[in-house]
């Protein structure tokens, strides 16, 4: 899932691969906003036939907690 949601930070947003962990801050680390957030959330949702609810989303403040919330829905 971690690789998954990597590739899409480096396509989406051009960020270098060795830049994302599972710790990196989506704000501080690697510069998503707000809007670039939902997009991710969306790409997300397409992608693993998922939905974030809307009051979810702005509480994701890494990249392991997408991890972590999408595979809590897939299990």
């Amino acid at each position: 899932m971690f690789e998954k949601i990597k590739a899409m930070l480096v396509e989406e947003f051009d960020i270098k691969e060795s830049d994302i962990t599972l710790e990196s801050d989506l704000s501080q680390d690697l510069g998503i906003n707000s809007v670039e957030l939902m997009d991710l959330a969306m790409r997300c949702e397409e992608e693993f036939d998922i939905e974030f609810p809307d009051d979810d989303i702005h509480t994701f403040t890494t990249v392991g907690d997408i991890v972590k919330f999408i595979e809590a829905l897939k299990a």
